[in-house]
């Protein structure tokens, strides 16, 4: 992607990370909506092109994926869903890709609050292993002659019960669902997704006031130097803090509040 649809993609994925971080969000099944929109969507290429149509006024647009998918799918997908739509989209198929990967990104998400992303990782790799030693099985995998229903037999056969549950249906969407894309180059796709997903640490920043823009990004900045990961700032306003941030990331707490300092001053003081 390029251009216009980088950042509609980028925007989607923050919206949800966002959302996922809510752990009341059920991530995977966020995850199976978001795929069966992608699904509709690569099928039906008129509807993708009015979605994606420039021409079209941003709400109209998110109006029109309102009314055709309230109902089908929760309140959380519709929401996102009619937020990406709303972004402007420079091919009328970047839409359907950048869907599909924000339905990947939920499924290592799901696989992330329950402990196993460096398993579903590990087994990425090991799979990819597997089909680049295999000519018969990564010919079965991408024989286009072959039904999807076939496809995903198979893949139970070699999965089912062996490999986390969210491995598995991000390769069994990859290999049913192929969309023009090289086996290999999927699977890499999703090894990549996973990695990032590894690295992204999330920090929640309490402050008097909401920080600005530019005060978000400079924090984020700092953080992401300090740990040598991603940040991902998850921003709350609690006037007690009096001034200054507190920053929790996992069990560690960087209390730079007023509040907390003129705590620690009495405490001296009455030691």
């Amino acid at each position: 992607m390029n251009g216009a649809s980088r950042e509609a993609l980028a925007s989607a994925r923050e919206r949800l990370d966002a959302l996922t971080d809510n752990t009341s969000v059920d991530a995977a099944k966020l995850a199976g909506e978001l795929a069966a929109v992608t699904a509709l969507l690569d099928r039906e290429v008129s509807l993708r092109r009015v979605l994606t149509d420039p021409a079209q006024p941003a709400e109209a647009r998110a109006e029109l994926a309102q009314r055709l998918l309230a109902g089908q799918v929760g309140g959380e997908t519709l929401d996102l869903v009619t937020g990406t739509v709303r972004s402007r989209w420079s091919q009328s198929r970047d839409l359907v890709d950048g869907l599909e990967q924000l339905a990947d990104t939920a499924d290592l998400t799901a696989a992330q609050q329950s402990g196993a992303l460096d398993g579903v990782e590990d087994e990425l790799f090991r799979f990819t292993r597997i089909v680049a030693s295999n000519p018969e099985l990564r010919a079965a995998l991408t024989d286009r002659t072959a039904t999807a229903s076939a496809k995903g037999e198979l893949l139970r056969s070699l999965l089912g019960g062996k490999a986390h549950a969210v491995t598995e249906r991000m390769v069994t969407r990859l290999v049913t669902h192929p969309r023009g894309r090289s086996l290999e180059g999927g699977l890499e796709a999703l090894s990549k997704l996973a990695a990032e997903r590894r690295d992204r640490v999330v920090a929640t920043v309490t402050s008097a006031i909401p920080l600005s823009d530019a005060q978000r990004a400079r924090l984020g900045a700092v953080l992401a130097k300090l740990y040598g990961r991603q940040m991902h700032l998850n921003l709350d306003v609690d006037p007690e803090v009096v001034g200054g941030i507190v920053v929790q990331i996992g069990d560690e707490v960087i209390d730079g509040s007023i509040a907390n300092r003129l705590s620690e001053a009495e405490r001296r003081m009455a030691g």
